[in-house]
């Protein structure tokens, strides 16, 4: 076998293995075939092999000019070559015959029918063929018309067709269903958990490609702008407040509770939040209701603002005693229905905000956290101070 026969071989043997194994391929190479083999894989692929690579086998170059982190948005942008592809007019003894020549056979999982056009027609599983009669057409043993990812679909639609089966390998087709590639099952699970992983982090408006080695001023650009926006909302929180300046002077014990009341009514709003995300990205929401996930975090909301309104109240009416603050009682209901009605409203908000960014086209992770929290702060508060107003003043 030649030079380029072995490269040949080697691209495809790393391109149908996780990174991690298709690196440990590619460790017991010399630097040159390496360098070659990854000269011809995807880039992403290539990318992803090349972080498992010994240091003395990686590109000569700085890791911000070979790792591109950007989240793959196509299927093209997963798939590989078609392995396994006939035509469907042929017979079990013509396909055992094609798999016995190939080189890469040990790679093929299945194998694909096609017409003469080149469209999908059906999928062979390998027991199917064996236990087949050699003279028998591939159109009995073939299962019609197969799954199959489209090449312009988008990556996160893809995982949320793909995640109920868990085939080992997807066939890729065009608009016209011609047979134009291959995904392997684990880089779709892959792809899904960059993208679970990556919420924390746009939620707060941490871009989904920043990564711990990426560079100082990069990072500030990613960050900065989500920071002015949050400055911006943080205001509306602001003005609401100045607007019952009056209320807070004369009920002093008011001010101690206002950051006790967001951050119980954030964390409840972030957690409905979180679970809307999570059924987004695995597709939980397109069986499940909108409407009945609005009813069961609205309450969430309200049980827990119950119940953790009653012991913030406990704590304002010892507090308003200790200190002298008058009407004591009326400020610890203050506080009970405040809580209720924040928590409630945090639930039903960490619904609605990623949900109307992805019908307004948005990805609905970005910067959830940041609007859900205006709306949480602008809720909470105000309802307290209106409270207090109609309640006590």
């Amino acid at each position: 076998m030649d030079q380029s026969q072995r490269i040949e071989e080697l691209v495809r043997t790393v391109s149908a293995r996780v990174p991690l194994d298709a690196a440990a391929v590619l460790a017991r190479e010399r630097p040159e075939t390496v360098a070659a083999v990854l000269a011809h894989l995807p880039r992403k692929l290539m990318q992803h092999i090349v972080e498992y690579l010994p240091p003395h086998l990686r590109p000569q170059a700085s890791p911000s000019a070979w790792i591109d982190l950007e989240i793959p948005e196509r299927v093209a942008d997963l798939m590989e070559p078609v392995l396994g592809d006939i035509l469907e007019t042929a017979t079990v003894q013509d396909a055992i015959e094609y798999l016995r020549a190939a080189d890469h056979a040990r790679q093929i999982t299945y194998l694909y029918t096609t017409d003469a056009d080149g469209r999908l027609t059906g999928l062979v599983v390998i027991r199917d063929l064996l236990l087949a009669r050699p003279e028998q057409s591939l159109t009995e043993v073939m299962l019609p018309d197969p799954f199959a990812l489209h090449a312009r679909m988008p990556a996160g639609e893809a995982i949320r067709a793909a995640v109920h089966r868990h085939y080992p390998v997807y066939p890729v087709v065009d608009a016209e269903r011609r047979l134009v590639g291959l995904v392997r099952g684990w880089r779709l699970f892959e792809r899904q958990a960059i993208e679970i992983t990556a919420q924390s982090g746009q939620m707060v408006g941490v871009d989904k490609d920043e990564r711990v080695h990426t560079r100082l001023w990069q990072a500030f650009r990613m960050r900065h702008p989500w920071l002015q926006l949050n400055l911006l909302t943080a205001f509306l929180a602001a003005f609401v407040v100045g607007m019952f300046e009056d209320t807070i002077t004369r009920i002093v014990a008011l001010a101690a509770f206002l950051p006790v009341l967001a951050g119980q009514s954030g964390n409840t709003g972030c957690q409905a939040l979180a679970i809307t995300l999570r059924g987004l990205t695995l597709g939980d929401l397109d069986t499940y209701p909108i409407g009945k996930l609005l009813r069961k975090e609205a309450a969430l909301g309200a049980l827990n603002g119950v119940l953790v309104g009653l012991v913030a109240g406990i704590a304002m009416w010892l507090y308003a005693t200790r200190t002298g603050a008058p009407d004591a009682p009326m400020l610890a209901l203050t506080i009970v229905l405040a809580m209720t009605g924040a928590c409630t409203g945090s639930g039903i908000f960490g619904v609605l905000v990623p949900v109307t960014l992805r019908r307004l086209g948005a990805d609905p992770a970005t910067a959830s956290s940041i609007f859900l929290t205006t709306a949480t702060d602008v809720l909470g508060m105000g309802l307290m101070l209106v409270l207090a107003t109609t309640l006590v003043l």
